[in-house]
């Protein structure tokens, strides 16, 4: 009985909790859109506007190029103005329910790392391939199977050659006559042929021809590729053994395409294995690989590690961590702030007093924890690091996704050719088809215009050609300042007559043309 009270009272706690987050956000979506109500009895709405694309703008209701029904605009407060479109208010009440969080971006030292796999390998620059300088027989093998340790030294397989026997009549026969100048030939000729010091010592000493000759390991490791039995008959250029020193081995990894530039030889590198949990080897990376996988779009690396204790095996799978960080500082932001889309990277900007507003940045290192904004914001401001998704996704239906100042941007204007489209005058307003602008390295195309309170637009209609000016402020705001219809070069219509004559609209006028 106790444990099915208990059981019912964490039911109804759950439910509890629901509701008062589903409320949380119900109650924001219906006083915002009870607000809308409200404002569309008492305002007239100044446009509408496609609701996938708010740069489609027509003066009446209809439909999107999409087939959807276009949603109207009307005007908005000085306050909601200030910061920009796309804002977003939200109350303390609902802030808290649905768990809004914020971080500032700020100046951190970057100590990224990437982390990737790769197979131990011998160090190939402590490989030595053992291959015959002549033909003969393999009378005595000493190693018996690949693995096998061996010493610098250490005998590693007999071999009878007929030309090796002449070779050594060859220095007897110097000797016997005493010729030092044929002695030292016969002598040279026995070192070119790898036969070991101590043998040629021995020859000297006895005089006497030895019919089968051993061969020495020139360094200590283990065998591999052993591809010889005792009898075989053997060529040059047959490669008769590999031995390979694993006090050192090397690790081939691979990083992707885009995470190649930060990687350089030197920087230190942590490996784990599967096989000792807990221990970790400490290396460097030694080569950064020319060349790109065309199919994993992958670069290999090299990594180098000591290998004192020989726990380290050729082809063993590791886990490898590059420090690629470089210690400088860099502005970062909690990863879980940014928003990826398939065309931009942004983030909610916390604004004070419960505003937000969706804006695009950009994005370089990303690392575990934070990630790096080159441009967009700036050290100090606040963005969404919980429920950003919710407040996005309201923010982004009409947001521009710029900043709300442009005091760097200074205003520019440009003389144009152009033809009206379509024309709002109660909202001062026109779309119009104008020619490239170079100074701007834009295209000729086809956009919305706002026009300035003092040009006169009453002898305005679709299809008229007109040179304008464009006035350019912040990154894409652009206003009419002033237009002149093609045919009429005596007026140029800023709404006032002082300014529609004059020695100043003349000069304008040759310089248009």
């Amino acid at each position: 009985m106790i444990s099915s009270n208990k059981t019912f009272l964490v039911i109804l706690i759950a439910v509890v909790v629901t509701a008062s987050m589903t409320y949380g956000i119900t109650r924001m979506t219906i006083d915002k859109n009870s607000n809308e109500v409200r404002d569309a009895e008492q305002k007239q709405p100044l446009y509408w506007v496609a609701p996938m694309d708010p740069n489609y703008q027509r003066d009446k209701p209809g439909k999107s190029p999409m087939g959807m029904d276009l949603i109207p605009v009307y005007e908005e407060s000085e306050s909601a103005m200030d910061t920009g479109p796309g804002t977003v208010s939200i109350s303390p009440d609902v802030v808290n329910n649905i768990g809004v969080r914020a971080a500032k971006a700020e100046l951190r030292a970057v100590h990224s790392k990437i982390t990737t796999v790769g197979y131990v390998q011998y160090a190939e620059d402590k490989l030595v391939h053992i291959h015959p300088r002549v033909e003969g027989w393999i009378e005595k093998l000493y190693v018996k199977a690949a693995g096998d340790p061996v010493k610098r030294g250490q005998a590693l397989y007999t071999l009878y050659s007929p030309e090796l026997v002449n070779a050594q009549e060859e220095l007897v026969l110097a000797l016997n006559r005493d010729n030092t100048r044929l002695s030292k030939a016969a002598e040279d000729r026995l070192n070119a042929l790898q036969i070991a010091s101590t043998v040629i010592k021995q020859i000297k000493q006895t005089r006497k021809v030895q019919q089968a000759v051993t061969f020495y390991a020139p360094q200590k490791g283990v065998i591999d590729n052993l591809n010889v039995r005792e009898g075989f008959y053997v060529k040059p250029g047959v490669n008769l053994m590999t031995i390979g020193e694993l006090s050192t081995v090397w690790v081939e990894a691979e990083v992707f395409e885009r995470q190649v530039e930060q990687v350089q030889v030197g920087q230190p590198v942590t490996m784990t294995l599967d096989y000792m949990p807990g221990r970790k080897w400490l290396g460097q990376v030694n080569y950064v690989y020319p060349t790109l996988n065309s199919e994993t779009r992958t670069v290999r690396v090299r990594l180098r590690f000591d290998n004192e204790d020989y726990l380290l095996k050729p082809n063993m799978f590791a886990q490898v961590d590059i420090s690629t960080g470089e210690g400088k500082e860099r502005l970062m932001i909690p990863s879980e702030a940014l928003i990826r889309t398939g065309e931009q990277d942004r983030v909610v900007l916390a604004l004070g007093d419960g505003k937000f507003k969706s804006i695009t940045v950009t994005v370089g290192q990303i690392g575990e924890s934070f990630v790096e904004i080159t441009s967009g914001i700036e050290p100090g401001e606040e963005v969404v690091t919980s429920a950003q998704f919710l407040i996005d996704s309201e923010s982004s239906k009409t947001s521009d996704f710029k900043r709300m100042h442009y005091e760097d941007t200074p205003s520019q204007s440009v003389w144009v050719e152009a033809k009206i489209e379509s024309i709002m005058v109660e909202h001062k307003m026109l779309t119009a088809t104008h020619s490239a602008i170079s100074e701007w390295d834009r295209p000729a195309m086809t956009m919305d215009f706002t026009v300035s309170e003092h040009v006169d637009m009453s002898t305005l209609s679709r299809g008229t050609e007109l040179n304008m000016e464009i006035t350019k402020s912040g990154t894409n705001n652009f206003e009419i300042t002033e237009i002149n219809i093609k045919g009429n070069k005596d007026d140029v219509m800023t709404g006032g007559a002082d300014n529609n004559t004059g020695a100043g609209s003349d000069e304008k006028m040759e310089s248009m043309q």
